[in-house]
């Protein structure tokens, strides 16, 4: 029974804390022993996309002294994965905490990285007879490659896929532009609206036109960002975490 820390983002924690209770029962359901370790705090990749470094430096290093004796880190983002994995070596070299840090970096992993690579999960039971699109966001797709390499000019394989496909009624709907940003990126959104809501909307459409009833991620920020727009132009989409489909969960009323 694998001893799994689980680190919650901050936007979930605080906004979609459903996303991280159906994080908790899909490892729970395959075995795992979860503990959700209190003391955890942000990343620190809003800070350090922001280049205030400095600042990112102390929670990365609360990071590995909170995390180092699971045996796996489970994230359900992409994006807080990719700050550990790939952004968090600048800040221990020659650090007292340089050893612990290179031990624990191949242990922290993405839900649903995790669930296929570790777990060797195949398919979920259950279903969910629902078109769905599944948006691929930039730090899950480029930074930890969840999907095959074919997923650049178009999605026929992903560990998110192999997961979804596997419930009964689903229906994945084919993207034309499956890999490209829905625009939120952080700060971006804010520092860049215009150009932010633009790219965003040029997601939304893709997914209207190929029929799509719900929207899923592996990260609830594109899907927040997503979702302010659905809210705004009161378009007839849904959206949901891919934890939160796998894990059973009711397509959430339309306001």
């Amino acid at each position: 029974m694998p001893r799994v820390g689980l680190f919650v983002p901050c936007y979930i924690d605080q906004l979609y804390p459903d996303v991280g209770l159906a994080t908790v029962e899909l490892l729970e359901k395959f075995g795992c022993q979860v503990e959700f370790p209190e003391a955890q705090t942000c990343c620190g990749q809003p800070m350090a996309n922001t280049g205030c470094v400095n600042d990112a430096r102390p929670l990365a290093e609360r990071f590995v002294e909170i995390f180092a004796p699971y045996e796996y880190v489970v994230c359900p983002s992409g994006s807080c994965t990719a700050m550990v994995r790939q952004h968090y070596a600048e800040f221990f070299h020659g650090h007292r905490l340089e050893h612990d840090f290179a031990s624990l970096r191949p242990r922290v992993l993405e839900l649903t990285e995790f669930l296929v690579d570790v777990l060797q999960v195949e398919r979920i039971e259950g279903s969910f007879p629902h078109r769905v699109g599944l948006h691929q966001s930039c730090h899950g797709l480029r930074e930890l490659r969840l999907g095959s390499s074919s997923e650049v000019v178009g999605p026929r394989f992903s560990k998110a896929t192999q997961l979804l496909g596997s419930l009964a009624g689903i229906e994945l709907v084919p993207l034309k532009r499956a890999d490209e940003c829905c625009g939120f990126g952080g700060t971006f959104a804010i520092n860049e609206q215009a150009v932010s809501v633009m790219m965003g909307l040029d997601r939304l459409h893709d997914h209207q036109t190929a029929g799509a009833e719900v929207i899923t991620a592996n990260d609830m920020s594109c899907l927040m960002h997503l979702q302010g727009l659905i809210l705004r132009k009161k378009l007839p989409l849904a959206v949901m975490h891919i934890a939160e489909i796998l894990a059973g969960r009711p397509v959430p009323q339309r306001r």
